[in-house]
Formats: C-alpha cells, sequence, structure tokens
C-alpha cells in the first residue's frame, strides 16, 4: 500500500517532464504574454477554486512582493481572497459570477487574466474568462483533463495532461513558478543574464 503511494507521488515527475517537454512554446508565449502587460502597466487577475484559489493567491504573492530578484513589486490579484466581496456576490447573484463581476471592476484592456480550472469546466472561472475576452484582456488557462470548455476560449491554454487533480495542480504551480522566474528577469536583469 505504501509503496502504491508512493510510486503515485514519483508519477508527478513523469507528468511534469512530458508536461514541459511538449508546452515549451506555450510557455514561452505566456511569460510574453505577462511581461508586455506588466511593461504596459497593465496587471495580471487570477482565479480558481479550492486549490486553484490558493494557488491563485500564491502566484500573486509571488509577483506582488518578490521571487528570486530583490525588485519593484509587480501588479497581481487574486480574486479569490475577499471573503466580503465573494459572498455578496455568491449571494446577491450566483456563485458563477463571483470572479467575473470582480473582473469587470477591475479588468481594463491590457490586463491578463489567469484562469485556472484543473477540470477546464468550472463554471465561475468561464464566465471569467468570457468577461475578461469581452473587456479585451488576454486571457491564460491552467487546466487539466482534456482541457473542458475553458481551453476552447482562452488565448493561450497551458493543459496538464492528466485526470488526477493532485498531479495537476502539482505542475500548475511548477508553472507558475517558471512564470514568476522567468517574467522577472525579462523585466528585472540584462537578457543575457537569462
Amino acid at each position: 500500500m505504501k509503496r502504491d503511494i508512493i510510486a503515485k507521488g514519483i508519477e508527478s515527475a513523469r507528468i511534469k517532464t512530458e508536461f514541459f517537454e511538449k508546452n515549451v512554446d506555450l510557455i514561452d508565449t505566456a511569460i510574453k504574454t505577462v511581461t508586455s502587460s506588466f511593461k504596459s502597466e497593465g496587471k495580471l487577475l487570477i482565479a480558481g477554486n479550492g486549490g486553484s484559489a490558493a494557488d491563485a493567491q500564491h502566484i500573486a504573492a509571488e509577483f506582488v512582493n518578490r521571487f528570486f530578484l530583490e525588485r519593484k513589486p509587480l501588479p497581481a490579484i487574486a480574486l479569490t481572497t475577499d471573503s466580503c466581496i465573494l459572498t455578496s456576490i455568491g449571494n446577491d447573484y450566483s456563485f458563477d459570477e463571483i470572479f467575473s463581476k470582480q473582473i469587470e471592476a477591475l479588468g481594463k484592456n491590457g490586463d491578463i487574466f489567469l484562469a485556472i480550472s484543473t477540470s477546464g469546466n468550472s463554471k465561475n472561472v468561464i464566465k471569467a474568462a468570457f468577461t475578461a475576452s469581452n473587456i479585451g484582456i488576454k486571457t491564460i488557462g491552467l487546466t487539466g483533463n482534456d482541457g473542458g470548455q475553458l481551453a476552447k476560449m482562452v488565448d493561450i491554454n497551458i493543459n496538464v495532461a492528466s485526470n488526477v487533480t493532485a498531479r495537476i495542480q502539482e505542475v500548475h504551480i511548477t508553472f507558475a513558478h517558471i512564470l514568476c522566474e522567468f517574467v522577472e528577469r525579462e523585466l528585472f536583469k540584462e537578457k543575457d543574464e537569462i
């Protein structure tokens, strides 16, 4: 039993390796997209549910505070953190609108929306991506399984080909760390140092 559980954990390494070998170009495109937005005074809006909500907060913290480099803060907002906003929208309207209303209030053309859904079918994340697109906000999806509906509607979809939520989330946060590091280096260090 313990060996089986450990083997499943080790499977994470294989899934990560396959993911990064397959998605180098998409990851590079995501890095350039986020970097370009920050250079143009845009911001990064991030949302997801459950563990993906925690990832949204983790990613926002890395950009606002720092990752590897001592540098000025970058504008990133996790749309998962304000309990008053989330509960008032959920109560007065619908849980499906908890992120889309925030995007309407905070987002502008030139921003980026990082939409995280391990299934690719989270209604509130999909609605937020639709709202973001209508405002002129570029959308990046972090998905799993077959990408679900979200994969079909975002500008850049970064999909983890697994149906195990834990493995998908492990790859998502590894991707996010790579994104943070390269965006930081692009913005705050000479290119030949990368």
